[in-house]
């Protein structure tokens, strides 16, 4: 084989296996995630780009809810809920808008004046395989 076609299949070659990298994108988090709590519900709201051509994503989100007295303590380890959510997020353009909801139940009710606060919230790309910046609600 003359020199050049050897080459000029080196090249197909190499070109044919960096196609399929350049269509799965570079998925990165865009800003930071923002999380609003209204009781014992927390909505999360992050956003991804770089997607490629992924058609959507899984996302997994988990947190504890601590059921907070007037005093700010947290007075019993029964009233304290792992909450987690599983979603899938349609990606539009290469980007993805995640919006998450967790809600928090506990026996005995956790209802005034007693509050609900969210820690440990976790959002990992399950399709990307990493977390996204973590955050405090």
């Amino acid at each position: 084989m003359p020199r050049f076609a050897k080459i000029l299949l080196l090249l197909t070659v190499t070109a044919g296996l960096a196609a399929p990298a350049a269509l799965a994108g570079a998925p990165h988090q865009v800003g930071v995630c923002t999380a609003v709590q209204s009781g014992n519900t927390l909505t999360i709201n992050c956003k991804e780009a770089g997607l490629g051509d992924e058609t959507q994503i899984l996302t997994t989100t988990t947190a504890t809810a601590l059921c907070i007295n007037n005093g700010g303590n947290h007075p019993r380890a029964v009233n304290k809920a792992s909450v987690s959510s599983t979603d899938t997020t349609p990606v539009q353009n290469g980007k993805a808008n995640i919006m998450i909801t967790l809600t928090a139940t506990f026996s005995p009710d956790c209802s005034p004046p007693m509050t609900v606060q969210f820690t440990d919230v976790l959002v990992f790309d399950n399709t990307n395989g990493y977390y996204l910046e973590p955050f405090s609600p």
